[in-house]
This record gives C-alpha cells, sequence and structure tokens, in this order.
C-alpha cells in the first residue's frame, strides 16, 4: 500500500466533528468529487462518485449524521474496466436545498424558494478547525502524496479552481507555502518540502502519518550521512594513492640522478620507507620512523623530495634544450 493510500486510510475513519467543520470537509469533497445537477422544474440534486468506497461510506455519514440529510447510495460497475466499481450518492429535492444553502451555494428567499447563487461551494474557513477538516476533505477527495522514500510532495488536482485556491489560503494560515498550477484542464494546488508536509499532515490530523515521516526522514537523513562519508572516504583513498605515486616517481628521479646518499639522514629514511611502504597514510609512515614523527613533519619532508625532484627536471630541460652546450 502506497504512503498516500495509507493516510487516506487513517483519516477516513475520523469521527465527526462539529457542524461547522462537517460543512468544511463535505464542501471539499463536493468541489473534489461532486457534481450539481439539474432535474427540471426547478428541481435540483447533487451527486459525488468515487471509486474508494471507504471514502463514499464517510461521505454518508457526513451527510446524514453530520447534517441530518438522507443520501442515497448505489454502485455503478464498469465492465470495460475490469469490473471496477463506483460508488454514487446522491442526494435531491429538499435535502439538495439543505446542503446548498449549508454550503453557501444557494439562499432562501422569504417565500421558501431556494434560488442558486454559485455552481460551487464557498465554504466558511474562518476557524482553524473548519481549515483542518477542509484540508482533510480537498485530500480525501483529490490528494495525493509521492512516496516520502524519493521526494516530498502532495498535492490536490480538482478541475474546481476555487478548491485550489482554498486549499493554498488554508495552508497559509498554517503557515505552510503552497503553490497553484493549472495542469491539463485541472488546477493543483501542492507543497513540495518536508516540513511542509508533515504540517500539512498534522494540520490534517493524520498522526501515525507525521511519524512514519519523520522515521523516513531520520532514515534517509542517517543514509545521506553515510553516503557522503563513504564518498569522502573513498575520495581522501583516490588522493592517498595519487599522492603516494608522485612522491615515489619524485624518490625514483633523484635515486637515478643523484642517489639517495646526496639527501640528509631523515629525507633518505623518509624516502626508503616510502618506497618500502606506498599504501600507508602519513600518519602510518611516521610512525614507522625513528624516532616517530607525526603527519605534519612526514609531509614537509615528502614535499621537499619532491621539490628536489623539480630541481633536476628544471636541470634536465635546461641542458638538453634546444641551442644549449
Amino acid at each position: 500500500m502506497s504512503f498516500s493510500s495509507r493516510v487516506k486510510e487513517e483519516l477516513i475513519p475520523r469521527p465527526l466533528d462539529r457542524r461547522c467543520c462537517v460543512l468544511a470537509e463535505t464542501a471539499a469533497l463536493t468541489q473534489a468529487t461532486g457534481t450539481l445537477g439539474f432535474l427540471g422544474a426547478g428541481r435540483l440534486s447533487v451527486t459525488w462518485r468515487m471509486e474508494n468506497a471507504a471514502l463514499a461510506r464517510r461521505v454518508f455519514r457526513l451527510l446524514k449524521e453530520g447534517i441530518g440529510l438522507r443520501p442515497q447510495l448505489h454502485f455503478v460497475e464498469h465492465a470495460r474496466l475490469g469490473g471496477r466499481r463506483t460508488c454514487v450518492l446522491t442526494v435531491d429535492g429538499e435535502d439538495a436545498e439543505t446542503l446548498l444553502v449549508a454550503l453557501r451555494m444557494a439562499e432562501r428567499e422569504p417565500d421558501g424558494q431556494v434560488r442558486l447563487k454559485h455552481t460551487s461551494p464557498r465554504p466558511a474557513l474562518n476557524k482553524d478547525c473548519c481549515r483542518r477538516a477542509y484540508l482533510r476533505g480537498a485530500f480525501l477527495g483529490c490528494g495525493s502524496i509521492n512516496e516520502p522514500e524519493k521526494s516530498y510532495r502532495l498535492e490536490c488536482a480538482a478541475t474546481d479552481a476555487g478548491l485550489a485556491q482554498s486549499v493554498q489560503r488554508v495552508l497559509a494560515h498554517g503557515g505552510i507555502e503552497g503553490k497553484v498550477f493549472e495542469r491539463r484542464g485541472h488546477w493543483v494546488a501542492y507543497i513540495h518540502r518536508a516540513q511542509d508536509l508533515a504540517d500539512a499532515l498534522a494540520m490534517m490530523g493524520a498522526s501515525r502519518a507525521v511519524m512514519e515521516l519523520e522515521n523516513l526522514r531520520i532514515t534517509k537523513q542517517m543514509r545521506g550521512d553515510a553516503n557522503r562519508a563513504s564518498n569522502c572516504d573513498e575520495g581522501n583513498s583516490e588522493k592517498q594513492i595519487t599522492s603516494a605515486h608522485r612522491q615515489i616517481d619524485a624518490i625514483k628521479l633523484v635515486s637515478i640522478h643523484r642517489g639517495l646518499f646526496t639527501l640528509s639522514p631523515v629525507l633518505q629514511e623518509t624516502a626508503r620507507l616510502r618506497l618500502e611502504h606506498p599504501e600507508v597514510t602519513l600518519e602510518e609512515l611516521g610512525q614507522l620512523m625513528e624516532p616517530p614523527v607525526g603527519r605534519s613533519a612526514v609531509h614537509h619532508r615528502l614535499k621537499r623530495l619532491e621539490q628536489i625532484a623539480g630541481e633536476i627536471e628544471a636541470s634536465w630541460e635546461k641542458e638538453n634544450a634546444p641551442g644549449s652546450e
């Protein structure tokens, strides 16, 4: 099961909140999965379609227990899609009018008639609890999360631009930077930073998912630190081997052209030990000397040997330059 599915599995069974929060969550789910229908003679209906049966049951509870409506639930089976079923919820008649007024899509006239004002909910998001409920509904209805092991990204994509813009405002109230863009006829609100994702999950009430995300973040950090240390060790090993080869070539050049006996005793000892132990580090080379010396001293002596080799090369090039006698 994907991380996104696990988050939804955690959120769907949550107890219903106060009526204002129920309306906020229902508004988001209506923007994400609902459609407004005109039945003729001024009659209206609202229909929700979703493939997740557990989510359909939550919407059913929101409508029946939270708002007091009588939704009708049935299933549509798609033969061309391998028998996959779509859950369809519908409210019509007086229940539809009650819902549309509650979602501020319509208003009731003094004579009792309901006049439609908007084709999309206008949720009241003045309270923190309602903003949390709205974000939860938007994610359940049209949200997804990338696998955190690969990247940190949560997005809600719907044909209703108002949903994406409302999600962005809700995130901003929580100190989370959300962005909105249009993609193939859908408006997408998204976040892409690890801490923002953790904060958004906490806002929705997905505490288990937050803990799982934090554990993944720690594991990734530890793995990254280990990889960096390994790469550093590999890089140091390569540098060490390259330096040792350069030092040995310099010592051989001095030995061939001048003889190591012409060097001072400490340089003779350093040259001999480096030739005998090309694989050891400078610290280890220093411990082989009598008496032992530190890395800095060994480094200085080897640099002096390379300098002498450089002087020999320069002298040889000068002697063999064109026009020299």
